[in-house]
């Protein structure tokens, strides 16, 4: 079991300091670049929801084709084992704060594959997930509402899903080394990340990073190659 230890912020004693931290909780909740990674059949809801009928740009949220400029990864359907990882190293990439929405039964429970030995089951097994829109496929409507839901936790100070993956950071990759191998590392250094934003705890270590520390090796430029 993961030892769960979210931090909040804390209220600072200064009344005009909270208000503004307030102020700036609001305008983050209504401007959010969303990054849509259609991975299943869910994605065909996207048009809709973000043409003309419901315009989900009214809201502050448009999308994004890039995960560096990104606050939102939206996985859409089933998740199999190979487009898993790219699902990790996609999140990795975002900056901090980073919310992850999961559409679709299949980032659930994994849905009508959920007896496949090539699907991941739960998403929020591998990477924090923010928020799940149910349904085979959920409704634009329910789509719109979704973002809404996550909107008022960002405005009310209530989105620290993304500290998880820092607090409980072996949790997280043990389940990924356990599909993916004892060799599995991406580009990233969580740890050092973690340590950056001071949010080290307890889950951030264990015998699965004692692992990755045996395997991991830092990236090499490749090699300029010419043609004689």
């Amino acid at each position: 079991m993961k030892n769960i230890e979210i931090k909040t912020t804390q209220q600072r004693t200064n009344p005009l300091a909270n208000v503004f931290d307030r102020f700036m909780q609001f305008c983050q909740s209504r401007s959010l670049f969303m990054l849509h990674y259609c991975t299943g059949c869910g994605a065909i809801e996207l048009p809709p929801a973000m043409t003309s009928r419901f315009d989900m740009e009214r809201l502050g949220i448009q999308p994004m084709v890039t995960p560096r400029q990104a606050d939102i990864l939206l996985i859409t359907g089933y998740v199999s084992v190979k487009t898993l990882k790219r699902v990790i190293l996609t999140y990795e990439q975002m900056q901090s704060p980073k919310y992850v929405i999961g559409i679709c039964s299949c980032t659930v429970n994994g849905g009508m594959y959920w007896q496949s030995y090539a699907t991941a089951k739960k998403l929020n097994d591998y990477l924090p997930v923010d928020l799940y829109i149910a349904g085979c496929m959920p409704r634009p409507e329910a789509v719109i509402e979704g973002l809404q839901l996550l909107q008022n936790k960002i405005a009310n100070n209530d989105g620290h899903s993304w500290k998880d993956y820092f607090q409980n950071y072996d949790y997280y990759l043990g389940n990924q080394q356990h599909l993916f191998g004892e060799d599995w590392q991406t580009p990233t250094d969580i740890i050092t990340e973690a340590k950056h934003y001071g949010l080290e705890a307890e889950g951030t270590y264990g015998k699965h990073t004692e692992l990755l520390a045996k395997h991991q090796h830092p990236l090499q430029p490749l090699p300029l190659k010419t043609n004689n």
